[in-house]
């Protein structure tokens, strides 16, 4: 398949601070690629690398054939980027914003008032459309920016935490756009805080940690690195969960992983004795368990054993 996003070897730095360092992908066109990784991990950077709002200081990316560097207007020409917060003027209707964005792109008065007046019924908006968008929903706000930046008609769209702060059924509603996007070309590079949100978009998966690809593929692919099976063990009231995992660690092949807001250890079964050897260890050192299972991973839970971090729902991410 052609590449719409080629990356080899990107570096970023901040100072003394290396926030990418070396990540190389490539996202086939018409394809979604989730970006994940805990806060700070350099996810965003990479985002801005990619739409040319900053320059790369090793490595190369191309975006639709063209160079981020060499040939940054030839890619500013081909993208759309929808950020965190909403980029539209909340000072003007919403059907200005659109027809605002036409014209500084140099469509003619036309063809930017009919491209206002399609977006806004292809996102539902057309009742809003003389509103201030300061006036919009949390969800139409959002679903506004999303217009926004499909003006230019992009081949390659970012989203970076498209659906932070939504309710699920905004939530739910932006990601059926999504998927109305990618069915008609547009290849996406997706950055969220939510697994679930990977899982129901993307289909492949790139894991960044401290400013490195970690882990790479589908979400079946990432949930068979870390084993078919994981335990899971909820132990007794006042119970230190670190000793825990530390003990469960020393059983296995994996690494234990603590879920401090359920009050969870977490550890992969990589090999069949695993699951016997665990148990043992928790009987010898005599941790009471309010509760023990197994079951097949959860993409929050291959996050946690790949990052040994924390899962990033509900944080912000970078």
């Amino acid at each position: 398949m052609t590449a719409a996003i080629e990356i080899d070897g990107l570096v970023k730095e901040f100072g003394r601070n290396r926030a990418v360092d070396g990540v190389s992908l490539t996202v086939p066109a018409g394809t979604v690629l989730g970006l994940l990784g805990p806060n700070g991990a350099g996810k965003t950077t990479i985002v801005r690398m990619l739409a040319t709002l900053i320059r790369p200081d090793g490595g190369r990316a191309r975006v639709a054939g063209h160079d981020v560097v060499e040939e940054a207007l030839q890619v500013r020409s081909r993208i759309g980027l929808t950020g965190q917060y909403a980029s539209v003027d909340e000072s003007i209707p919403g059907w200005d914003n659109l027809y605002m964005i036409g014209r500084l792109l140099r469509l003619p008065r036309r063809r930017a008032r009919a491209l206002a007046d399609e977006l806004l019924e292809r996102f539902r908006l057309t009742d809003a459309a003389r509103r201030l968008p300061r006036d919009y929903s949390g969800g139409m706000r959002r679903r506004l920016d999303l217009a926004a930046s499909l003006v230019g008609d992009p081949e390659v769209l970012y989203l970076d935490e498209p659906t932070t702060g939504l309710d699920p059924r905004s939530r739910n509603e932006l990601w059926d756009m999504v998927r109305d996007l990618v069915a008609r070309g547009t290849t996406v590079l997706l950055t969220t805080q939510y697994m679930e949100e990977a899982e129901a978009l993307a289909d492949r998966i790139a894991v960044i940690d401290r400013g490195r690809m970690i882990a790479g593929g589908t979400a079946a692919e990432l949930r068979a690195r870390v084993g078919g099976q994981m335990l899971r063990v909820r132990p007794g009231d006042g119970a230190d969960l670190a000793d825990v995992a530390r003990r469960l660690s020393a059983a296995g092949e994996g690494t234990a992983t603590v879920d401090h807001a359920e009050g969870l250890v977490c550890l992969p079964l990589a090999r069949p004795g695993d699951l016997t050897a665990a148990v043992h260890v928790l009987t010898d050192s005599g941790v009471a368990m309010d509760a023990l299972d197994t079951h097949t991973p959860s993409l929050d839970e291959v996050f946690l054993t790949l990052t040994g971090g924390v899962p990033t729902e509900g944080r912000t991410t970078g």
